[in-house]
């Protein structure tokens, strides 16, 4: 089972170790498209005109240290990914306390979507940095457009023939879209908050706090070492594991969508 987990905004301050080494980290065949986009961010972030690199990473006036870490890239002390990034669905998954098999099962099947690194595994070792997916960079261009590019043929193959859990949001989604029978093995969930309005039950579309819910799903399904060879062991599994799965109508070849139901956030 592949899955794929979208970024945080949060991280870590600083790395503890070497510098980025693009020869220790997964997925070799990417390294030319992410050696492009490091240079064009350093570059960037180095240049004179700061205005138009906070407009182009969405950095506010008060966020001009970002320009400076990004400046020095190649230089800074690096952190695994599963350290690295900080934020909701990671606090949820908390990796740190899984046992130790379903840690080696995590490693092995999280792939993290990333705008400056395509994608990452959480053992890669990567230094802090600030690039969102809705960059455009000069000589790079729109980042998702340019991913998309470069993603497609090393995320099919790496789909294996195993099942995919995609729980990539926004335009970090929109870099990979798995065709065919590909799509067929693919799951996404949506999560749906539940509660009752005047004695009637309404659903509604959860935002911040679907981060939370599916690092909670993915920890869920490492603790139980679950291993499902399909789409469908994968959606049934989840409802072996207590979640309330409600699976829309799919039309061959298109990608599975399902709703995961929660009362509580």
């Amino acid at each position: 089972m592949l899955i794929l987990l979208p970024p945080s905004e949060g991280k870590a301050d600083a790395g503890t170790g070497r510098r980025w080494a693009p020869d220790r980290v997964s997925l070799p065949e990417l390294n030319p498209a992410r050696e492009r986009v490091l240079d064009a961010l350093v570059a960037l972030c180095a240049g004179p005109d700061t205005d138009a690199a906070r407009a182009a990473l969405g950095l506010s006036d008060g966020q001009r240290g970002e320009l400076l870490r990004n400046a020095r890239l190649r230089e800074a002390a690096t952190a695994p990914a599963e350290r690295l990034y900080t934020g909701v669905l990671y606090e949820a998954l908390d990796l740190a306390s899984l046992p130790a098999a379903a840690q080696r099962a995590a490693r092995r099947s999280i792939m993290i979507s990333s705008g400056l690194w395509g994608t990452v595994r959480l053992a890669d070792r990567i230094p802090p940095y600030r690039c969102p997916i809705g960059a455009r960079l000069p000589g790079v261009g729109a980042l998702s457009a340019y991913w998309r590019r470069e993603l497609t043929p090393v995320l099919d193959a790496a789909a294996g023939k195993g099942p995919v859990l995609d729980l990539r949001s926004g335009a970090y989604a929109a870099t990979w879209t798995p065709r065919g029978t590909l799509a067929e093995r693919t799951v996404t969930v949506r999560v749906l908050h539940e509660r009752e309005v005047d004695g009637v039950p309404v659903r509604s579309v959860v935002s911040h706090f679907n981060k939370a819910t599916k690092g909670r799903l993915v920890r869920d399904l490492l603790v139980a070492g679950a291993r499902p060879r399909t789409a469908d062991e994968l959606v049934g599994t989840l409802g072996e594991l207590k979640h309330t799965v409600v699976e829309q109508t799919n039309a061959p070849g298109r990608v599975r969508q399902v709703d995961l139901v929660v009362t509580e956030l």
